[in-house]
């Protein structure tokens, strides 16, 4: 296999494409994701509960969350535009440069009690994760359609590596430099993001002249495919959903008399089912289809609420959390791989960067819901409020596959 390098982005490109390239940047994004996504862990796992020892009021509490899901947002078109015009892998570097930045500002921001500080180095972070969420797509890059799912979900199985990584940082640093309650757990945070600079580092780009020549349509025709307006719907819903009861389970348990490390735990066994079904879903995609991998999922979503609304003991919260995580998993993963079946190289950036501007969107707006409503209507509330939504995306779903949508776009 030959290397050369692109000069416009100084990154090493491979000359031969397939399924090849795509195995061996799918293996090395997982790595990154498994240091790289702890980033994500963390914040959720704390924020709320730092949320509430800082800031004036209960009903800001979930404040930190809901401004990493906006760092996420207002970052996912700039970072796709970057990764077109300068290349993925100068973007993932960059991203990590950036998350260092988000932990050390995390901790300045618990040291000054100073919330203000801690919501911005929230929203630092999530444009780290912006730059992670993309990793999805750069192993989908180069991957023959048939390889795509199974790029998708290789890259998801570095979940399982951040989701011991994450809680197991909150449980064993969030004590280390008291009276300040997780300044050390943002300190190796930073550390962590650092590290991922190794693994990011060997990620290889697409050929250049596949991502900038070409016609690129304007989004509304290419909103015109039904298909991908019902994956990015489905990608929506389960995304938003999923973050929705995340930011607010943490400090439910906390409030209903469970431990911090309970709520740690509980978030470690969401990541992890957030990210073990990755081992499998992209061939669970390709023997039962996209579409119906969805609906599996969204449906187990509603399996979620209802383990929540049957009680408020530990392993309610646990159980609750991890159908929450499978469910993700399966409708996030396909929705994900239905989307690249709608789009051109070319068209990538804009595709990619309006799905997920689109899905961050909608999650910041339910992230930040979560906390008042949390505060306001409690619990039970929230989590009846997913089965109605959820429903919906399962209709889309139904729908599309009644009118028989085209399963590919023409390059």
């Amino acid at each position: 296999m030959r290397v050369q390098y692109d000069p416009m982005s100084s990154s090493p490109l491979l000359t031969e494409t397939g399924d090849q390239l795509a195995r061996r940047n799918a293996i090395t994004l997982s790595m990154a994701t498994g240091l790289a996504g702890a980033n994500a862990t963390i914040v959720y796992a704390t924020g709320g509960i730092i949320g509430q020892s800082l800031a004036s009021t209960a009903t800001l509490a979930t404040l930190p969350a809901s401004t990493f899901m906006l760092g996420t947002m207002l970052a996912t078109l700039p970072v796709a535009e970057a990764g077109r015009r300068y290349g993925r892998r100068a973007t993932f570097m960059g991203g990590n440069i950036i998350g260092a930045w988000a932990g050390i500002l995390g901790a300045l921001g618990i040291y000054l009690s100073n919330f203000g500080v801690f919501c911005f180095a929230a929203m630092l972070a999530g444009v780290y994760q912006a730059v992670v969420q993309s990793y999805r797509y750069a192993a989908a890059d180069t991957a023959t359609p048939a390889f795509r799912p199974k790029a998708i979900s290789w890259v998801l199985t570095g979940g399982v590596a951040a989701a011991f990584i994450g809680p197991q940082l909150v449980i064993w640093t969030k004590e280390l430099l008291l009276p300040h309650l997780f300044l050390a757990t943002f300190m190796a945070q930073a550390a962590v993001a650092l590290l991922a600079i190794a693994a990011t580092r060997r990620f290889v780009d697409q050929k250049r002249e596949e991502v900038l020549s070409g016609d690129i349509r304007p989004i509304g025709e290419l909103l015109k495919q039904k298909r991908l307006v019902v994956a990015i719907i489905c990608g929506t819903i389960s995304q938003a959903l999923m973050n929705f009861v995340m930011t607010a389970a943490p400090l439910a348990m906390v409030q209903c008399g469970h431990t911090v490390t309970d709520a740690a735990l509980g978030i470690q066994w969401h990541v992890i089912a957030m990210f073990a079904p990755s081992f499998y879903t992209g061939q669970l995609i390709q023997r039962f289809g996209k579409e119906r991998m969805i609906i599996a999922g969204l449906l187990i979503l509603i399996g979620c609420a209802i383990a929540n609304l049957n009680g408020l003991a530990v392993m309610n919260f646990w159980i609750g959390l991890t159908l929450l995580g499978v469910g993700w998993n399966f409708a996030f993963v396909a929705a994900t791989a239905m989307v690249t079946e709608c789009h051109r190289p070319s068209e990538r950036a804009r595709v990619q960067g309006f799905n997920d501007f689109t899905i961050f969107s909608v999650t910041t707006c339910g992230s930040l819901l979560a906390g008042y409503l949390l505060a306001t209507v409690g619990w039970a509330t929230i989590n009846w409020l997913l089965i109605p939504v959820t429903l919906m995306g399962v209709a889309a779903v139904l729908w599309l596959m009644a009118t028989g949508a085209p399963r590919t776009q023409p390059a």
